[in-house]
């Protein structure tokens, strides 16, 4: 007997509708360095394809999603379309190291906060992190991953993928940290 399993992801799957969406998004002094056969930096890479994301992440998100660039320091935007990210890609050049956590946890405080005071969705959130650079302190993003782990109330209420750009092994290896 053949089995009819669904793929959440291109047939809109109920789990997938009804949630946050972030995106975490590298813009250390590494998304300048090319190692394209085209020329093209990380950075200008990256922008396209995460435009093309935030614009199918807004269908499922519709009062926007929460943005984060990061690398010594990060910015928070709130409410973002796609078209707000192609300003706010212009606004920001990258430079500094590649400091993750800091991002990471004020993404996943900033749900949890929503959750106690019941204005999380009800899916909960999808964190998309876009990186390049090799990890700043990365037994503390494990910690913070572990802290987020260890407190939800539903496996799964919070989501947390990572999308390399390029293929620096020091990043894969994070990867599989």
């Amino acid at each position: 007997m053949e089995k009819n399993i669904m793929d959440p992801l291109l047939e809109g799957g109920a789990a997938i509708q009804q949630r946050d969406y972030t995106l975490i998004i590298d813009k250390s002094k590494d998304m300048y360095l090319s190692d394209s056969a085209i020329g093209k930096s990380p950075w200008e890479l990256m922008q396209e394809s995460v435009i093309k994301l935030a614009s199918e992440c807004e269908k499922l998100d519709l009062d926007g999603l929460t943005v984060y660039l990061f690398s010594d320091y990060f910015k928070r935007y709130d409410q973002v379309t796609s078209t707000d990210l192609v300003h706010i890609f212009l606004e920001n050049q990258p430079s500094g190291k590649t400091n993750l956590a800091d991002a990471l946890k004020d993404a996943i405080d900033n749900y949890f906060e929503r959750r106690a005071l019941n204005i999380a969705k009800p899916n909960g959130e999808t964190i998309l992190v876009v990186t390049v650079g090799e990890i700043e302190n990365p037994d503390r993003v494990k910690d913070i991953i572990i802290f987020a782990a260890n407190n939800l109330q539903q496996d799964e209420e919070l989501g947390i993928s990572l999308i390399q750009v390029g293929n620096k092994p020091e990043v894969t290896q994070f990867f599989n940290y």
